[in-house]
């Protein structure tokens, strides 16, 4: 299997991988950045479960660019726009983002809305394979650095860099249940045991979200950071297309989905959701993270059990929707075969969760 740290390193080569129409995006750069004009090659950039992420060489340069998927796109959960605007925003705080470089919303370029960001070095850490080559104090101090970063964003006020508008922070909780039946609804190719239920004790228990207005990024996770391990440091945080305003718990929880239930699975080893994850593969266990988040932030962190099972079902309704658009042939890049063994075990800690008090 393709090691994406080496893939991502490699000068993109040969023909247009699917998804670009290098000929119009030259000419669109020409026209739009025209540093980046000149002959372009591109390789899909392995990893990224839901919007596709290339890596762009015009000369001498490489740039990042963002598209939807192929096919099945569920509705907002594929915003270019929103993406773009985020990272801007965030570029003169503390966070670390990627340098946007530029936003295009015409379909006619390469098919999809697109935007384009700087190269930023450094590793994702997404594989057992990568994670064992670390010492255990390197584990450690990436996984603290990880929630460091995280209590950062969170301290970010919105109105002062220009998201006050960024989403509805009221009723977040709630529409985020709401929304993501709506997507489960969409992404039903088979029987799917207890996931109603699921749905049902989360609409019927929540929380009132004492936290809400904060910067939420949606989908924070460690492949989802650009690091350093010598020293260790997140270069950047990548993969904003969840991104609003709302409970930073919605954060915690869905990390502690992907650290805790999906890191310690039966099926974690080699699967791309849950592989190099979690105290399996030698990292602190989630109760160790949210300590450290819970000491450098303002955030009441209080019971998580009702956002773990929040976590439980988004990532299930997620599963769902990647194992659908693969059984179409709209999904590009390895281990998508195995992307929907994990929805049953997450329907059933998901259950578990929402009954805890």
């Amino acid at each position: 299997m393709t090691d994406p740290a080496v893939d991502a390193a490699r000068p993109p080569t040969g023909p247009a991988p699917r998804g670009l129409d290098l000929d119009r995006l030259a000419a669109h750069l020409a026209a739009h950045r025209p540093e980046l004009a000149g002959p372009l090659s591109a390789r899909l950039i392995a990893g990224g479960k839901s919007n596709l992420t290339y890596l762009l060489r015009a000369g001498d340069r490489e740039v990042v660019l963002r598209r939807p998927p192929l096919g099945h796109v569920l509705a907002t959960a594929h915003d270019m726009a929103r993406e773009h605007r985020v990272i801007s925003a965030l570029a003169p705080t503390g966070v670390p983002v990627p340098q946007a470089l530029l936003l295009c919303a015409d379909e006619s370029v390469i098919g999809a809305p697109f935007y384009l960001m700087a190269k930023v070095d450094g590793e994702v850490y997404r594989r057992r394979a990568q994670t064992d080559a670390l010492t255990a104090d390197q584990r450690r101090d990436l996984a603290l650095a990880m929630m460091d970063t995280l209590a950062t964003l969170h301290r970010v006020e919105p109105a002062e860099v220009g998201l006050a508008d960024f989403g509805r922070p009221d009723g977040y909780l709630a529409r985020q249940v709401r929304r993501w039946a709506g997507q489960l609804d969409r992404s039903r190719s088979r029987p799917l045991p207890g996931i109603d239920e699921l749905r049902d004790a989360l609409a019927g228990s929540v929380p009132e979200g004492a936290n809400a207005g904060r910067i939420v990024h949606g989908d924070y996770r460690l492949d989802n950071l650009l690091t350093t391990v010598d020293p260790v440091a997140v270069r950047a945080v990548l993969d904003w297309e969840m991104a609003t305003l709302g409970d930073p718990l919605a954060d915690l929880g869905l990390l502690l989905t992907y650290w805790d239930v999906l890191g310690d699975s039966e099926h974690a080893e080699g699967n791309p959701v849950a592989d190099g994850i979690g105290p399996r593969a030698g990292f602190p266990t989630g109760a160790e993270l949210i300590d450290r988040y819970a000491g450098r932030s303002d955030v009441d962190v209080g019971p998580l059990h009702w956002h773990v099972a929040l976590g439980c079902f988004k990532l299930a309704v997620i599963c769902e929707g990647i194992h659908y658009r693969h059984t179409l042939g709209q999904t590009l890049g390895e281990g998508f075969d195995r992307i929907g063994e994990m929805v049953a075990p997450l329907v059933a800690h998901g259950l578990h969760a929402v009954r805890e008090k």
